[in-house]
């Protein structure tokens, strides 16, 4: 249920954003709506992007609840350079949701057995498949750059030997304990594409939000919260900084990064390793 999901950082999230009435927003990742619900409650219009098939019935019950105020697009956020308007604010909840993790026949969890699928669309290659298909080397350098797993091209030549169905059977050839959820991630990033996704969308940005629009983002692992922290920097450095010795006059000023308070952390241990950054265009 929408009302039940209390996304990570919500609250440093709308004190980013001020005063949202009659803002239009982008929800780059609806989820289980629960970012989009409370902008909608704060007088936002949302338009809202998922390409999670099962999150339609939780987008339907908003548009019936908010007719004039919110549009869902199901399809990746990578899609947001096709909208034909302008926005004040592109907010990004990045990573998976905990719908995809709890729900094992998804395959993306180490924790039930299951076709090792790991698509967030659920069309295109599944986990299985991609490991079927890619060279050795090639997946090596999946499990090393998406989860800085440690001898990759010796656990790559054990997975491409098994070619492993299920969750289990890929679990259970990965010796290391430390490794088996960093592997699990590394092929997941790799099937939505999630680093791709990113980066295309962060490149529309600067056309799509309007002089004192916001874009922010919450990122829960080092890959996805490099790339945004890189690019943020690069908006907002200065002409002649020595870090960014091309860049033009910054479009951007940094807001202040937030992470998870206690309290939060005790309600939702898996907002541990999350980070709100944000800018706003001058």
């Amino acid at each position: 249920m929408v009302e039940k999901h209390i996304p990570v950082l919500l609250g440093a999230v709308l004190d980013a954003l001020g005063d949202i009435r009659n803002r239009k927003i982008v929800d780059c990742t609806f989820g289980a709506g629960g970012y989009s619900q409370a902008f909608l409650e704060r007088g936002a219009n949302v338009i809202a992007f998922d390409r999670d098939p099962n999150v339609i019935v939780d987008a339907e019950r908003l548009a019936h609840k908010y007719p004039n105020q919110f549009q869902f697009v199901p399809k990746t956020f990578s899609n947001i350079s096709a909208l034909n308007q302008t926005v004040d604010a592109v907010v990004m909840d990045l990573g998976i949701s905990s719908m995809q993790i709890d729900n094992p026949d998804r395959g993306f969890s180490f924790r039930a057995d299951a076709e090792l699928d790991m698509r967030m669309s659920q069309s295109g290659t599944t986990a299985a498949q991609l490991i079927e298909i890619v060279m050795q080397e090639k997946l090596a350098q999946i499990l090393r750059d998406y989860g800085d797993v440690k001898k990759s091209g010796i656990l790559a030549r054990e997975i491409k030997r098994v070619m492993p169905k299920t969750t289990f059977e890929l679990r259970d050839l990965i010796h290391n304990p430390k490794d088996v959820a960093p592997v699990f991630q590394a092929l997941r990033i790799a099937v939505n594409d999630e680093m791709g996704e990113l980066e295309r969308t962060l490149a529309a940005v600067p056309a799509l939000i309007v002089p004192g629009g916001k874009c922010i983002c919450v990122t829960f692992h080092s890959i996805e919260d490099r790339i945004v922290k890189n690019t943020f920097r690069e908006w907002t450095t200065p002409p002649g900084d020595p870090r960014m010795p091309t860049v033009t006059p910054p479009l951007f000023e940094a807001l202040k990064t937030k992470t998870p308070s206690d309290s939060e952390l005790g309600n939702n241990p898996r907002a541990r390793s999350a980070h709100m950054r944000g800018v706003i265009k001058k």
